[in-house]
């Protein structure tokens, strides 16, 4: 069972719900529109973009003493329209600008090129300076480079030396000593540690090393009182986090540590798990089961929250409790939807399941677009956004793979067209799936993600093999194209585990377990159960019910008396499996005499009758 750390804590997050806290100081904050320049070409004006997070310290530093001077607000209001934007809301410019915040400060001129792009806190003497400088002389500054569209790959695979490029950066770039990536900040990058975890399943000690090193450096960033992670830790170590937390890193840890769980029965990735879904429950659920977006780093917006963070849960509550942002994302949602789910199947708990069904149905009642996909906000105010559809899809795809409920799949298929229409570049070649539509109304061109490209690929080659849907294979090959590019994979330096996972996927065939039965037969969901429990991450898994419509009408299984779990690969279906005890020794044994399938013209599974 689950531990629950408070009790009466939803009442506590209604307290603290509400509209963004104002900006300070004397400055007219705008929302970003076209509107925007075209006063800002009507008045003469530079355009100011100060994209923020609502949880973020340094942001708050600067609203306290940049965004406050007297100085700068006089030139502001002179030459100047400032524009306010939390990252959060908006996908599309926090992907455009993500290396520059936050908080990410861009100077644009009236016809919305670039002039300078400044990243994170400036001190109000530097913000004159910048700002004079500007109105002084207006030429697009050092910090504004062209950027060279890259030749994009041909191939949507990586070529065998990039991959060996890209496992020895991941290779050089761990920290022996501390665990984890990179010698600044300090925190679990999720993909590099699951890319560890599946090279452990296939034997790997290295891998498995690095892996469980990293994972048991992580817990120093959960909270010892109130559970959650913390985003991450600067000084190179693990002793020095900042405080906000994001449901981005809740829902990654929580479904990396319920992996890890399920692959090694580790109680210390257990008690992780529960710490961060006890959190979520208690701070970021809102009444209606849906999840907000993230809790404040400060107590005080703009002051060190150390001291607060060592305190006892009373005397946290004596002093007050740090912000919750209560705008409820599509995205966000899929993100810990997902999370939930494998949280579920690692551990067999049901409440884990019924969490992420309660998230779900809120998210189609209040988030589902007539056209099809979803919506980031109560409104698209740029959208709709690759983020929210993808990570909806990729929620109902694996809500699919623990019920058997078709509806979750179509939907998930129903996410990927929206991706397709929208999202993806027209032509059989194009390549990188960008993170909005193509619309004059964003003001830039879009731009495609590496990160969500990396789950497009993932996403779309996983529902291929369920559906067969040949347009979801070349979905996956337009992300292929974008992430195999040598230029665009070698920036990500040794933050490479998501790319390689999207390569080996795309390369082989998944684990492929169908259990045929009755959904109302116990036996057969013992069946199913333990199909979604074995330890492999890369997994397709279904439940066929004879008196539903067949997936694959071409694919014929034996009338038997009793359910039975069937696993496939190499185009061949092994024989029937009738106790769910025995499935795991099974699959083991197939496993070790199965090779695997390229792809996709040899899919598992195939269109062979069985």
């Amino acid at each position: 069972m689950r531990k629950f750390i408070f009790i009466g804590c939803l009442l506590l997050v209604q307290l603290v719900r509400g509209a963004d806290a104002p900006k300070q100081g004397g400055i007219d904050w705008q929302e970003w529109t076209p509107s925007v320049f075209e006063r800002a070409k009507a008045e003469k004006k530079f355009v100011l973009l100060d994209l923020h997070a609502v949880w973020c310290h340094w942001c708050h530093v600067m609203d306290e003493q940049t965004y406050s001077n007297p100085k700068v607000i006089e030139l502001i209001r002179q030459q100047y329209i400032a524009v306010g934007v939390d990252q959060d809301s908006r996908p599309d410019l926090a992907t455009r600008y993500e290396d520059y915040g936050w908080p990410a400060t861009i100077v644009f001129a009236a016809d919305g090129s670039e002039i300078a792009k400044q990243r994170g806190f400036i001190p109000p003497e530097r913000m004159v300076s910048l700002l004079q400088a500007i109105i002084d002389d207006p030429t697009p500054g050092p910090s504004v480079i062209i950027e060279q569209k890259p030749q994009f790959s041909s191939a949507a695979a990586l070529s065998e030396s990039l991959r060996t490029d890209l496992q020895n950066a991941l290779l050089a770039g761990y920290d022996q000593k501390y665990g984890s990536w990179g010698t600044g900040q300090k925190y679990l990058d999720w993909e590099n540690t699951e890319y560890c975890m599946v090279k452990a399943r296939e034997g790997d000690a290295h891998f498995e090393k690095m892996a469980k090193q990293t994972l048991a450096a992580q817990t120093r960033l959960l909270d010892p009182v109130w559970g959650g992670v913390y985003q991450y830790s600067t000084d190179g170590d693990w002793e020095h986090p900042h405080f906000e937390k994001l449901i981005q890193f809740q829902a990654e840890n929580l479904r990396i540590y319920s992996l890890a769980y399920q692959f090694w029965k580790e109680r210390r990735d257990l008690q992780a798990a529960e710490s961060i879904d006890g959190f979520v429950r208690n701070f970021l659920t809102s009444p209606e089961g849906a999840f907000y977006t993230s809790q404040d780093a400060d107590l005080v917006a703009g002051e060190h929250a150390g001291e607060y963070f060592k305190l006892s849960d009373a005397e946290r509550r004596k002093r007050g409790i740090p912000r919750v942002d209560t705008h409820i994302y599509g995205r966000e949602n899929g993100w810990m939807i997902n999370a939930l789910v494998q949280a579920y199947t690692a551990t067999g708990t049901q409440a884990y399941l019924d969490q992420a069904i309660v998230a779900t149905k809120y998210i189609i009642r209040k988030r589902a677009m007539p056209s099809g996909g979803w919506r980031h906000d109560a409104y698209n105010e740029a959208g709709p956004f690759l983020g929210d559809s993808l990570y909806m899809g990729r929620a109902f795809l694996n809500l699919y793979s623990v019920t058997g409920n078709h509806d979750y799949l179509y939907r998930a298929l129903d996410a990927a067209k929206l991706i397709m229409d929208r999202c993806q570049p027209p032509g059989k070649e194009a390549a990188g799936v960008v993170t909005t539509a193509f619309s004059g109304a964003n003001l830039s061109e879009p731009k495609p993600g590496f990160d969500e490209n990396v789950d497009v690929a993932r996403f779309a080659n996983l529902l291929f093999h369920y559906t067969d849907d040949k347009q979801c294979w070349q979905l996956a090959e337009c992300a292929m194209r974008y992430l195999s590019t040598p230029e665009i994979a070698h920036k990500r330096r040794a933050y490479v585990g998501g790319l390689l996972l999207a390569d080996l996927e795309m390369n082989s065939a998944p684990l492929h377990i169908v259990v045929v039965g009755a959904k109302g037969d116990p036996n057969a969901k013992k069946l199913f159960n333990a199909a979604g429990a074995y330890p492999v991450n890369y997994k397709q898994v279904e439940w066929q019910d004879r008196k539903e419509e067949p997936l694959h009408k071409e694919i014929v299984y034996p009338d038997l008396p009793q359910p039975a779990a069937y696993v496939c690969t190499n185009n061949t279906c092994s024989a029937p499996i009738f106790k769910a005890e025995e499935l795991a020794a099974r699959i083991d044994r197939i496993l070790n005499r199965a090779k695997p399938s390229p792809h996709p013209e040899a899919k598992a599974g195939g269109t062979n009758s069985r």
